[in-house]
Protein backbone atom coordinates (compact mmCIF):
# COMPACT_ATOMS: atom_id res chain seq x y z
CA UNK A 1 0.00 0.00 0.00
CA UNK A 2 2.89 2.36 0.66
CA UNK A 3 3.40 5.29 -1.70
CA UNK A 4 6.79 5.81 -3.27
CA UNK A 5 10.05 4.11 -2.47
CA UNK A 6 11.60 6.57 -0.01
CA UNK A 7 12.67 4.96 3.26
CA UNK A 8 12.07 8.16 5.28
CA UNK A 9 8.51 9.33 5.95
CA UNK A 10 7.72 12.63 7.64
CA UNK A 11 4.46 14.33 8.48
CA UNK A 12 4.57 17.68 10.25
CA UNK A 13 0.91 17.50 11.32
CA UNK A 14 0.46 18.89 14.83
CA UNK A 15 -3.23 18.86 15.74
CA UNK A 16 -6.73 19.75 14.58
CA UNK A 17 -8.24 23.22 14.88
CA UNK A 18 -11.89 24.17 14.56
CA UNK A 19 -12.51 26.42 11.56
CA UNK A 20 -15.02 28.49 13.52
CA UNK A 21 -14.26 28.57 17.27
CA UNK A 22 -10.52 27.64 17.10
CA UNK A 23 -10.84 24.76 19.57
CA UNK A 24 -7.77 22.51 19.27
CA UNK A 25 -8.07 18.71 19.31
CA UNK A 26 -5.39 16.00 19.26
CA UNK A 27 -4.55 13.82 16.27
CA UNK A 28 -4.46 10.55 18.20
CA UNK A 29 -8.24 9.96 18.23
CA UNK A 30 -10.96 9.94 15.55
CA UNK A 31 -12.94 13.16 15.20
CA UNK A 32 -15.87 14.32 13.15
CA UNK A 33 -17.10 17.91 13.60
CA UNK A 34 -16.12 20.20 16.45
CA UNK A 35 -18.60 20.37 19.33
CA UNK A 36 -19.70 23.75 17.88
CA UNK A 37 -20.72 21.96 14.68
CA UNK A 38 -18.00 23.32 12.40
CA UNK A 39 -15.39 21.38 10.38
CA UNK A 40 -11.94 20.69 11.76
CA UNK A 41 -8.73 21.47 9.89
CA UNK A 42 -5.25 19.97 10.29
CA UNK A 43 -2.47 22.28 11.47
CA UNK A 44 1.18 21.66 10.59
CA UNK A 45 4.56 22.69 11.92
CA UNK A 46 5.40 24.68 8.81
CA UNK A 47 8.81 25.71 10.18
CA UNK A 48 9.71 22.03 10.32
CA UNK A 49 8.15 21.44 6.89
CA UNK A 50 10.30 24.22 5.44
CA UNK A 51 13.42 22.42 6.66
CA UNK A 52 12.30 18.94 5.63
CA UNK A 53 10.83 19.68 2.22
CA UNK A 54 12.53 21.91 -0.28
CA UNK A 55 10.43 22.98 -3.23
CA UNK A 56 13.26 22.02 -5.56
CA UNK A 57 13.30 18.45 -4.20
CA UNK A 58 9.77 17.65 -5.38
CA UNK A 59 10.88 16.79 -8.90
CA UNK A 60 12.82 13.82 -7.52
CA UNK A 61 9.76 12.30 -5.86
CA UNK A 62 7.10 9.96 -7.28
CA UNK A 63 4.42 11.71 -9.34
CA UNK A 64 1.55 11.24 -6.91
CA UNK A 65 -0.01 13.30 -4.13
CA UNK A 66 2.19 11.67 -1.49
CA UNK A 67 5.12 13.71 -2.81
CA UNK A 68 3.78 16.33 -0.37
CA UNK A 69 3.72 13.93 2.60
CA UNK A 70 5.24 16.46 5.02
CA UNK A 71 2.07 18.50 4.46
CA UNK A 72 -0.29 15.54 4.82
CA UNK A 73 -1.65 14.01 8.05
CA UNK A 74 -0.52 10.37 7.76
CA UNK A 75 2.14 9.75 10.38
CA UNK A 76 3.65 6.45 9.23
CA UNK A 77 4.30 5.08 5.75
CA UNK A 78 2.80 1.70 6.60
CA UNK A 79 -0.64 3.30 6.90
CA UNK A 80 -0.50 5.04 3.52
CA UNK A 81 -3.30 3.62 1.34
CA UNK A 82 -2.69 4.46 -2.31
CA UNK A 83 -3.92 3.55 -5.76
CA UNK A 84 -1.66 6.03 -7.57
CA UNK A 85 -3.79 9.13 -7.08
CA UNK A 86 -2.72 12.67 -7.88
CA UNK A 87 -0.48 14.57 -10.31
CA UNK A 88 -3.23 14.74 -12.91
CA UNK A 89 -2.61 16.64 -16.16
CA UNK A 90 -2.95 20.39 -16.51
CA UNK A 91 -4.05 20.69 -20.12
CA UNK A 92 -3.80 23.85 -22.20
CA UNK A 93 -7.03 24.59 -24.08
CA UNK A 94 -5.63 26.68 -26.94
CA UNK A 95 -8.63 26.67 -29.29
CA UNK A 96 -11.25 27.49 -26.68
CA UNK A 97 -8.87 29.95 -25.08
CA UNK A 98 -8.30 31.78 -28.36
CA UNK A 99 -12.04 31.89 -28.97
CA UNK A 100 -12.65 33.41 -25.54
CA UNK A 101 -9.60 35.67 -25.45
CA UNK A 102 -8.19 33.87 -22.39
CA UNK A 103 -5.12 31.86 -21.47
CA UNK A 104 -7.17 28.80 -20.67
CA UNK A 105 -6.21 25.49 -19.06
CA UNK A 106 -8.02 22.55 -17.51
CA UNK A 107 -6.98 20.39 -14.56
CA UNK A 108 -8.30 16.95 -15.54
CA UNK A 109 -9.15 14.94 -12.44
CA UNK A 110 -10.77 12.12 -14.42
CA UNK A 111 -7.38 10.38 -14.56
CA UNK A 112 -7.46 9.64 -10.84
CA UNK A 113 -8.39 6.17 -9.53
CA UNK A 114 -12.18 5.59 -9.77
CA UNK A 115 -12.24 8.35 -12.39
CA UNK A 116 -12.62 11.42 -10.16
CA UNK A 117 -11.05 13.92 -7.79
CA UNK A 118 -12.68 12.12 -4.87
CA UNK A 119 -9.70 9.72 -4.87
CA UNK A 120 -7.54 12.46 -3.36
CA UNK A 121 -9.66 12.96 -0.28
CA UNK A 122 -10.33 9.27 0.25
CA UNK A 123 -6.66 8.37 -0.03
CA UNK A 124 -5.79 10.58 2.92
CA UNK A 125 -9.00 9.98 4.90
CA UNK A 126 -8.90 6.18 4.61
CA UNK A 127 -5.19 6.19 5.43
CA UNK A 128 -5.91 8.10 8.62
CA UNK A 129 -8.85 5.82 9.41
CA UNK A 130 -6.50 2.83 9.16
CA UNK A 131 -3.90 4.60 11.29
CA UNK A 132 -6.53 5.36 13.95
CA UNK A 133 -7.77 1.77 14.07
CA UNK A 134 -11.21 2.33 12.53
CA UNK A 135 -12.83 -0.69 10.90
CA UNK A 136 -16.12 0.35 9.27
CA UNK A 137 -16.58 3.55 7.27
CA UNK A 138 -19.85 5.00 5.98
CA UNK A 139 -20.72 7.84 3.62
CA UNK A 140 -23.61 9.59 1.90
CA UNK A 141 -22.71 10.06 -1.75
CA UNK A 142 -24.03 11.46 -5.00
CA UNK A 143 -21.80 8.90 -6.73
CA UNK A 144 -18.08 9.55 -7.04
CA UNK A 145 -17.25 9.81 -3.33
CA UNK A 146 -18.90 6.46 -2.69
CA UNK A 147 -16.87 4.81 -5.44
CA UNK A 148 -13.66 6.27 -4.07
CA UNK A 149 -14.44 5.20 -0.51
CA UNK A 150 -15.26 1.68 -1.69
CA UNK A 151 -11.97 1.41 -3.56
CA UNK A 152 -9.74 2.75 -0.80
CA UNK A 153 -11.52 0.81 1.92
CA UNK A 154 -11.00 -2.35 -0.12
CA UNK A 155 -7.33 -1.47 -0.53
CA UNK A 156 -7.02 -0.95 3.24
CA UNK A 157 -9.02 -4.04 4.22
CA UNK A 158 -11.78 -2.00 5.86
CA UNK A 159 -15.58 -2.24 5.56
CA UNK A 160 -17.49 0.45 3.70
CA UNK A 161 -21.18 1.33 3.57
CA UNK A 162 -22.43 3.79 0.95
CA UNK A 163 -25.81 5.54 0.92
CA UNK A 164 -26.88 6.98 -2.45
CA UNK A 165 -30.04 8.71 -3.69
CA UNK A 166 -32.28 6.15 -5.36
CA UNK A 167 -32.09 7.92 -8.73
CA UNK A 168 -28.28 7.89 -8.85
CA UNK A 169 -26.92 6.41 -12.07
CA UNK A 170 -26.59 2.65 -11.79
CA UNK A 171 -22.93 2.79 -12.80
CA UNK A 172 -21.99 4.42 -9.48
CA UNK A 173 -23.83 1.89 -7.33
CA UNK A 174 -22.59 -1.08 -9.35
CA UNK A 175 -18.99 0.10 -9.04
CA UNK A 176 -19.32 0.41 -5.27
CA UNK A 177 -20.78 -3.09 -4.99
CA UNK A 178 -18.07 -4.67 -7.15
CA UNK A 179 -15.48 -2.94 -4.96
CA UNK A 180 -16.98 -4.70 -1.93
CA UNK A 181 -19.00 -1.93 -0.34
CA UNK A 182 -22.48 -2.34 1.10
CA UNK A 183 -24.78 -0.03 -0.85
CA UNK A 184 -28.17 1.30 0.20
CA UNK A 185 -30.30 3.39 -2.15
CA UNK A 186 -32.32 6.08 -0.36
CA UNK A 187 -35.45 7.91 -1.48
CA UNK A 188 -34.40 11.56 -1.49
CA UNK A 189 -31.22 13.55 -1.97
CA UNK A 190 -27.72 13.40 -0.48
CA UNK A 191 -28.85 15.21 2.67
CA UNK A 192 -31.36 12.40 3.26
CA UNK A 193 -28.52 9.90 2.83
CA UNK A 194 -26.49 11.88 5.38
CA UNK A 195 -29.29 11.46 7.91
CA UNK A 196 -29.11 7.69 7.43
CA UNK A 197 -25.37 7.72 8.10
CA UNK A 198 -25.83 9.81 11.23
CA UNK A 199 -28.65 7.59 12.49
CA UNK A 200 -26.60 4.44 12.06
CA UNK A 201 -23.40 5.56 13.78
CA UNK A 202 -24.49 4.38 17.22
CA UNK A 203 -26.20 1.17 16.11
CA UNK A 204 -23.67 0.00 13.50
CA UNK A 205 -20.44 1.43 14.90
CA UNK A 206 -19.33 2.96 11.63
CA UNK A 207 -17.36 6.18 11.23
CA UNK A 208 -18.92 9.05 9.27
CA UNK A 209 -16.77 9.97 6.24
CA UNK A 210 -19.11 12.74 4.96
CA UNK A 211 -17.69 15.81 3.23
CA UNK A 212 -16.00 18.05 5.83
CA UNK A 213 -17.55 16.01 8.66
CA UNK A 214 -14.17 14.37 9.07
CA UNK A 215 -10.96 16.39 8.78
CA UNK A 216 -8.74 14.45 6.41
CA UNK A 217 -10.53 14.43 3.07
CA UNK A 218 -9.78 18.16 3.06
CA UNK A 219 -6.05 17.43 3.25
CA UNK A 220 -6.15 15.21 0.18
CA UNK A 221 -8.15 17.79 -1.73
CA UNK A 222 -5.70 20.56 -0.90
CA UNK A 223 -3.16 18.75 -3.10
CA UNK A 224 -5.15 20.16 -6.02
CA UNK A 225 -3.70 23.54 -5.10
CA UNK A 226 -0.22 22.20 -4.41
CA UNK A 227 -0.10 20.45 -7.78
CA UNK A 228 -1.51 23.42 -9.65
CA UNK A 229 1.18 25.69 -8.24
CA UNK A 230 3.92 23.18 -9.04
CA UNK A 231 2.64 22.61 -12.58
CA UNK A 232 2.48 26.38 -13.18
CA UNK A 233 6.04 26.89 -11.93
CA UNK A 234 4.81 28.42 -8.65
CA UNK A 235 2.81 31.20 -10.29
CA UNK A 236 -0.91 30.83 -9.69
CA UNK A 237 -3.50 31.70 -12.34
CA UNK A 238 -5.60 34.83 -12.28
CA UNK A 239 -8.82 32.84 -11.89
CA UNK A 240 -9.85 29.33 -10.81
CA UNK A 241 -13.30 28.12 -11.91
CA UNK A 242 -14.47 25.26 -9.72
CA UNK A 243 -17.69 23.18 -9.70
CA UNK A 244 -19.01 23.25 -6.16
CA UNK A 245 -21.22 20.77 -4.34
CA UNK A 246 -19.79 20.16 -0.87
CA UNK A 247 -16.89 22.49 -1.70
CA UNK A 248 -14.00 20.55 -0.18
CA UNK A 249 -11.81 21.03 -3.24
CA UNK A 250 -12.19 24.80 -3.24
CA UNK A 251 -11.68 25.09 0.52
CA UNK A 252 -8.70 22.72 0.30
CA UNK A 253 -7.01 24.76 -2.41
CA UNK A 254 -7.47 27.93 -0.39
CA UNK A 255 -5.79 26.21 2.55
CA UNK A 256 -2.95 25.02 0.33
CA UNK A 257 -2.27 28.53 -0.94
CA UNK A 258 -1.93 29.83 2.62
CA UNK A 259 0.43 27.01 3.61
CA UNK A 260 2.56 27.45 0.50
CA UNK A 261 2.94 31.17 1.14
CA UNK A 262 4.03 30.47 4.71
CA UNK A 263 6.57 27.98 3.34
CA UNK A 264 7.91 30.63 0.96
CA UNK A 265 6.86 28.67 -2.13
CA UNK A 266 4.51 31.34 -3.53
CA UNK A 267 3.84 35.02 -2.91
CA UNK A 268 0.73 36.65 -1.47
CA UNK A 269 -1.15 36.91 -4.77
CA UNK A 270 -4.23 34.69 -4.99
CA UNK A 271 -6.48 33.63 -7.85
CA UNK A 272 -10.03 34.93 -7.89
CA UNK A 273 -12.02 31.85 -6.94
CA UNK A 274 -15.26 31.07 -8.78
CA UNK A 275 -17.90 28.68 -7.47
CA UNK A 276 -20.05 27.11 -10.19
CA UNK A 277 -23.40 25.50 -9.38
CA UNK A 278 -26.45 24.39 -11.34
CA UNK A 279 -29.49 26.62 -11.68
CA UNK A 280 -31.50 23.75 -10.21
CA UNK A 281 -29.34 23.65 -7.06
CA UNK A 282 -27.50 26.87 -6.20
CA UNK A 283 -27.42 27.44 -2.44
CA UNK A 284 -23.90 28.90 -2.49
CA UNK A 285 -24.66 31.24 -5.39
CA UNK A 286 -27.75 32.56 -3.63
CA UNK A 287 -25.88 33.06 -0.35
CA UNK A 288 -22.89 34.74 -2.01
CA UNK A 289 -24.99 37.33 -3.80
CA UNK A 290 -27.18 37.86 -0.74
CA UNK A 291 -24.09 38.65 1.32
CA UNK A 292 -24.85 36.04 3.99
CA UNK A 293 -22.30 33.94 5.90
CA UNK A 294 -24.34 30.72 5.71
CA UNK A 295 -26.28 29.15 2.85
CA UNK A 296 -29.86 28.08 3.41
CA UNK A 297 -30.91 24.63 2.22
CA UNK A 298 -31.95 24.56 -1.44
CA UNK A 299 -35.37 22.99 -1.88
CA UNK A 300 -36.24 20.54 -4.67
CA UNK A 301 -32.69 20.32 -6.00
CA UNK A 302 -32.40 19.00 -9.54
CA UNK A 303 -29.60 18.73 -12.13
CA UNK A 304 -28.01 15.96 -14.17
CA UNK A 305 -24.65 17.03 -12.73
CA UNK A 306 -25.05 14.74 -9.72
CA UNK A 307 -22.03 16.16 -7.90
CA UNK A 308 -23.71 19.58 -7.91
CA UNK A 309 -26.98 18.26 -6.51
CA UNK A 310 -26.00 19.13 -2.93
CA UNK A 311 -28.76 21.19 -1.26
CA UNK A 312 -26.62 22.21 1.71
CA UNK A 313 -22.90 22.19 2.55
CA UNK A 314 -21.51 21.92 6.08
CA UNK A 315 -18.56 24.05 4.98
CA UNK A 316 -20.71 26.79 3.43
CA UNK A 317 -19.08 29.58 5.44
CA UNK A 318 -15.61 28.40 4.39
CA UNK A 319 -16.57 28.41 0.71
CA UNK A 320 -18.11 31.87 0.98
CA UNK A 321 -15.09 33.17 2.89
CA UNK A 322 -12.71 31.99 0.17
CA UNK A 323 -14.84 33.55 -2.57
CA UNK A 324 -15.01 36.91 -0.82
CA UNK A 325 -11.40 37.00 0.36
CA UNK A 326 -10.24 36.28 -3.18
CA UNK A 327 -12.59 38.86 -4.77
CA UNK A 328 -14.16 35.96 -6.61
CA UNK A 329 -17.76 35.19 -7.45
CA UNK A 330 -20.42 32.49 -7.65
CA UNK A 331 -22.45 31.64 -10.73
CA UNK A 332 -25.17 29.14 -11.64
CA UNK A 333 -25.47 27.60 -15.13
CA UNK A 334 -28.33 25.62 -16.59
CA UNK A 335 -28.20 21.95 -17.53
CA UNK A 336 -28.68 23.01 -21.15
CA UNK A 337 -25.64 25.29 -20.91
CA UNK A 338 -23.62 22.44 -19.36
CA UNK A 339 -24.60 20.15 -22.21
CA UNK A 340 -23.57 22.69 -24.88
CA UNK A 341 -20.31 23.40 -23.07
CA UNK A 342 -19.58 19.69 -22.61
CA UNK A 343 -20.06 19.00 -26.31
CA UNK A 344 -17.87 21.97 -27.24
CA UNK A 345 -15.12 20.98 -24.80
CA UNK A 346 -15.11 17.45 -26.19
CA UNK A 347 -15.32 18.28 -29.89
CA UNK A 348 -12.85 21.19 -29.74
CA UNK A 349 -10.24 20.05 -27.22
CA UNK A 350 -10.77 16.27 -26.97
CA UNK A 351 -11.85 16.31 -23.32
CA UNK A 352 -15.16 14.56 -22.60
CA UNK A 353 -15.77 15.88 -19.09
CA UNK A 354 -18.23 15.10 -16.37
CA UNK A 355 -21.25 17.44 -16.33
CA UNK A 356 -19.63 19.24 -13.38
CA UNK A 357 -16.48 19.82 -15.43
CA UNK A 358 -18.52 21.01 -18.38
CA UNK A 359 -20.24 23.48 -16.05
CA UNK A 360 -16.95 25.32 -15.53
CA UNK A 361 -16.59 26.08 -19.25
CA UNK A 362 -20.23 27.18 -19.40
CA UNK A 363 -19.56 29.49 -16.45
CA UNK A 364 -16.37 30.87 -17.99
CA UNK A 365 -18.26 31.77 -21.17
CA UNK A 366 -20.92 33.63 -19.18
CA UNK A 367 -18.36 35.43 -17.03
CA UNK A 368 -16.38 36.43 -20.12
CA UNK A 369 -19.49 37.77 -21.84
CA UNK A 370 -20.30 39.79 -18.72
CA UNK A 371 -16.78 41.26 -18.62
CA UNK A 372 -15.93 39.68 -15.27
CA UNK A 373 -13.18 37.66 -16.97
CA UNK A 374 -10.84 40.08 -18.70
CA UNK A 375 -8.96 39.77 -21.95
CA UNK A 376 -5.81 37.63 -21.71
CA UNK A 377 -6.34 36.46 -18.14
CA UNK A 378 -4.98 33.10 -17.03
CA UNK A 379 -7.97 30.89 -16.16
CA UNK A 380 -7.93 27.29 -14.91
CA UNK A 381 -11.06 25.15 -15.12
CA UNK A 382 -11.44 22.00 -13.05
CA UNK A 383 -12.92 18.84 -14.51
CA UNK A 384 -13.65 16.78 -11.42
CA UNK A 385 -14.44 13.48 -13.12
CA UNK A 386 -14.99 11.44 -16.24
CA UNK A 387 -18.08 11.11 -18.40
CA UNK A 388 -18.84 7.40 -18.49
CA UNK A 389 -20.68 7.05 -15.16
CA UNK A 390 -22.95 9.87 -16.37
CA UNK A 391 -23.60 8.14 -19.70
CA UNK A 392 -27.38 8.08 -19.47
CA UNK A 393 -27.55 11.69 -18.33
CA UNK A 394 -25.29 12.75 -21.18
CA UNK A 395 -27.39 10.81 -23.69
CA UNK A 396 -30.49 12.65 -22.59
CA UNK A 397 -28.82 16.05 -22.33
CA UNK A 398 -27.16 15.76 -25.76
CA UNK A 399 -30.07 14.01 -27.46
CA UNK A 400 -27.96 11.02 -28.47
Amino acid sequence: MTAGTDSVWHSTALDLECTRCSTVLPLDAPHNLCTCGAPLSTRYDLDAARRLLLRTALAERPADLWRYRELLPVGQAKYCVTLGEGMTPLLDLPRLGARAGLRLALKDESLNPTNSFKARGMATAVSRALELGLEHLAIPSAGNAGCALAAYAARAGLRATVFMPADTSREFADECRVLGAEVEMVDGLINDCAERVLAGRATHGWFDMSTLKEPYRLEGKKTLGLELAEQMNWTLPDVIVYPTGGGTGLVGMWKAFDEMQRLGWIDARRPRMVTVQATGCQPMVRAFHAGTERAAMWENATTFALGLRVPGAVGDFLILRALRDSHGTAIAVSDASMARAGRELAATEGVFASPEGAATWAAALELRAAGWLRDGESVVLFNTGGWYKYAEGWRQALGL
